[in-house]
């Protein structure tokens, strides 16, 4: 099973309802977008970490300021309006995950999902916390990917699914990440995003 599709399960339920209930979607409408979102930033987290020093930046981040957090606390400290920790900062998050391409990814989740627009940001900052604690518990339990190649093979794994699989997902992940507009990603677009990689602000 992959990453996306695991943690797609795990959000089903409870969590799913709160999540709805917050943006004032249906549940159905809401586990839509949630099958969008999620691949969406699977897959840019697996762009991030492509590249050492962004490994590097997001395995620190997730040790530092995710490890030992389940979902469900995370989702009630989002929720809650306890988003000032790093751990559930949405906002934090998604400028390290998307940099410059942030309101690029909630236009294209809005027109994908019928969704307003504030309910795509909304969303995605609901989730980025949550991807977040998912990948520190999932490298935490695997000693062996406990490493920044390690997170780059499992995340670069799952980008190629996500792209692979096509759908709302996949095809948002192109669009978002293919930066110069010429229906391709390439080594332009890789230039551009150096900028916004997570943690390159830091020497």
């Amino acid at each position: 099973m992959s990453l996306t599709d695991d943690l797609l399960s795990q959000l089903q339920g409870a969590p799913l309802q709160q999540v709805s209930q917050q943006l004032g979607l249906d549940s159905q409408q809401a586990s839509g977008a949630i099958g969008a979102a999620l691949p969406l930033l699977m897959g840019a987290l697996g762009n991030n970490a492509a590249k050492p020093q962004g490994a590097e930046a997001l395995l620190g981040a997730l040790q530092n300021n995710h490890s030992g957090l389940d979902i469900g606390s995370v989702l009630g400290a989002v929720l809650g309006g306890g988003g000032n920790s790093a751990a559930a900062d949405g906002a934090g998050i998604l400028g390290h995950i998307f940099g410059g391409n942030q309101g690029r990814a909630e236009t294209g989740l809005a027109q994908a999902t019928g969704l307003s627009q504030g309910n795509a940001s909304q969303l995605l900052k609901i989730l980025a916390p949550i991807v977040m604690a998912y990948l520190a518990q999932r490298i935490g339990s695997g000693g062996q990917q406990a490493s920044a190649g390690g997170l780059s093979q499992i995340l670069g794994q799952e980008k190629q699914r996500v792209a692979q699989a096509g759908g709302i997902g996949g095809n948002l992940l192109g669009s978002v990440l293919d930066q110069d507009g010429d229906g391709q990603f390439g080594v332009s677009d890789l230039i551009k995003l150096g900028s916004g990689l997570l943690g390159s602000g830091k020497r």
